[in-house]
């Protein structure tokens, strides 16, 4: 009797013709409020950057986003029973959990928010976003981002940097969508105002 070989191998082409669907946040966060805590890596990979940047225009130092940023996957896992998505997807979850951990920075240390440094890791990381514009006027738009109300900027820094829709935001702040509406409208035209105030 001959000897029989078994080969283990990967492709690309084998990869493309038995594609597993990628599984969706919600479906991860179930495996993970399980006791499977791995799986929240990939969340990881899918949100660091994004919310990292969430912090970034709220706090305009990298380093505490940064911070935040690490603490608030630790928080993912603490509360992790909390996760329900029939009350949301995790989109929202995460991005409550977020904001009140800003809220809670900002409470402990009574900040004030200063205009953002561009260090070299911050611009790799917002690279690509300032395609087409001037530099200076992004340092404007920094500026008077900085200047607005904190609950101003939240609401843009959800919307037109992270993404989030109206519906995300109304269930994130308990508004109703016209209400958040009328809160970007009012925000938009105060950062239009700081905007063109400056020189």
């Amino acid at each position: 009797m001959g000897a029989v070989t078994i080969f283990y191998f990967q492709s690309n082409l084998l990869k493309q013709l038995f594609r597993v669907p990628e599984s969706t946040d919600e479906k991860i966060m179930h495996r993970v409020k399980d006791g499977h805590l791995s799986e929240l890596s990939v969340l990881f990979q899918r949100y660091h950057v994004k919310l990292y940047n969430f912090f970034l225009r709220l706090t305009f130092d990298p380093v505490v986003s940064e911070d935040l940023t690490q603490n608030l996957f630790y928080r993912v896992i603490r509360y992790r029973h909390t996760f329900d998505a029939s009350a949301g997807d995790f989109r929202s979850w995460i991005y409550r959990i977020a904001r009140n951990m800003h809220l809670d920075h900002c409470r402990q240390q009574r900040l004030s928010p200063r205009p953002l440094r561009q260090d070299e890791e911050t611009q790799q990381l917002t690279a690509g976003q300032h395609e087409g514009y001037a530099e200076d006027e992004f340092e404007k738009l920094d500026r008077a981002l900085g200047l607005l109300e904190p609950g101003e900027r939240e609401i843009i820094v959800l919307s037109r940097y992270q993404g989030l829709k109206y519906e995300e935001i109304a269930r994130l702040h308990d508004l109703s969508v016209a209400a958040v509406k009328v809160r970007m409208h009012r925000a938009i035209r105060q950062l239009r105002k700081l905007y063109f105030k400056q020189q």
